[in-house]
This record gives C-alpha cells, sequence and structure tokens, in this order.
C-alpha cells in the first residue's frame, strides 16, 4: 500500500467538524495505479480557481496542486496498484484507494463528501456521495486536482521506464498510439490485464 499524507495538523485537530472531499483518477486507463485523494480545507485560507481536474490545463492543476498541499487543514494520496485492479476490478480498486486516502488523513475527517453514486464500505467517518462533486463542490474538485496530478506524475515515472509507449503523452488511456503500442511490444507489468485492449495484446505475445 503507498499513500502520501501532509498538512497543518494543529489547526485541523482544534478545528471541529471537518469535512473531507474525495476523488480518484484513473479508472479508465489501460496502465498504471488508480488514484485517490481526501482533502481538507482550511476556510480561513481560500484558494481561488479549485474546479473539476480535467477541465484544468495541466499547468494550472500542478499549481493549485502546490498550494492546496500548503493550505489545507490536512490532504492525502493513496494508491491501488494495476494488479489489485486486476484482482478486484476497477471499481472496487477506486473504492479501496479513497478508503486508504480518507484513513491516511493526518487528523480524521468528520465526515466525506465522495465523487460518484456510491461510497466505499469501512469508512472511518460518515460520508455522503455527490454525483458530479468534481465539478459542484470545492472540497471534492481540490481532490480530483490532487489526484490527477499524482497519477500524472506517476505515469512520467512509468514513461522513463518504459519509453516505447508513451505514457508521457496519454497517461495509459487508450488512444490509438497506445493501443498500437501494446500490440507491438505486449503488455509491461503496470498494464491492467483485466482490460480488454491489454488481454488481447497479452494473448497475440503468447
Amino acid at each position: 500500500m503507498r499513500v502520501e499524507w501532509g498538512g497543518r495538523y494543529l489547526d485541523a485537530r482544534i478545528s471541529g467538524a471537518s469535512i473531507a472531499g474525495v476523488d480518484e483518477a484513473g479508472r479508465g486507463p489501460l496502465a498504471g495505479p488508480v488514484v485517490a485523494a481526501a482533502v481538507i480545507l482550511d476556510p480561513a485560507c481560500g484558494v481561488s480557481g479549485i474546479g473539476d481536474s480535467k477541465r484544468l490545463t495541466a499547468r494550472r492543476r500542478e499549481s493549485l496542486a502546490r498550494t492546496l498541499r500548503e493550505r489545507s487543514l490536512a490532504w492525502a494520496v493513496a494508491w491501488a496498484t494495476a494488479a489489485e485492479i486486476d484482482a478486484m476490478n476497477i471499481l472496487q480498486a477506486s473504492m479501496l484507494a479513497m478508503r486508504r486516502a480518507l484513513e491516511a488523513l493526518p487528523v480524521p475527517a468528520t465526515s466525506a463528501l465522495i465523487d460518484g453514486n456510491c461510497c466505499p464500505q469501512g469508512l472511518p467517518c460518515s460520508a455522503e456521495a455527490v454525483v458530479g462533486g468534481d465539478g459542484s463542490v470545492e472540497v471534492i474538485g481540490a481532490a480530483s486536482i490532487l489526484a490527477k496530478v499524482a497519477r500524472d506524475a506517476d505515469m512520467l515515472v512509468l514513461h522513463d521506464r518504459y519509453p516505447d509507449y508513451g505514457f508521457d503523452r496519454h497517461k495509459g488511456y487508450p488512444t490509438p498510439q497506445h493501443v498500437a503500442a501494446l500490440r507491438r511490444y505486449g503488455p509491461t507489468p503496470e498494464h491492467r490485464l483485466s482490460f480488454a485492449p491489454v488481454r488481447e495484446a497479452a494473448s497475440r505475445a503468447t
């Protein structure tokens, strides 16, 4: 299990009710982990420009992520690996990553707002699912930014390891370039064998 966390713990500990926003990045790609973030914003330190990470440029996301890590009362990022995705399916792996992120917060959240239509089981606090929350609820949008930036950074590391696949450009999503590389070179250990294009490429390689 891999997690990262931070925040101003002493401020958060005395702040009373602490509502965490939770979101994930990376359900659709053929390779790499699914990454979730949980964040508790500081009402005294507003961060302007928060929104759905998919609607922001990479540069804007990275700038906001730096600010969120500095100004949030608490934040955490957690991963579910490609192997875990294959073992339990992408939905359950996403739920696992979200639960890990909430559990890793340096101060417990009293409640959580989860992007989507369902909540993970076994959370350490009460939770509510919000469909489209990354674009309509600020604290969920903040989590979406942290998750997306963390996952994109991971995919750049994978690009250095497997430069033939173009992970720096498509971040593991099933673009024509990615599918062509899969067919030519076969899957890497970071590919999700439970996804049909990867299974097909693996069967061709055997």
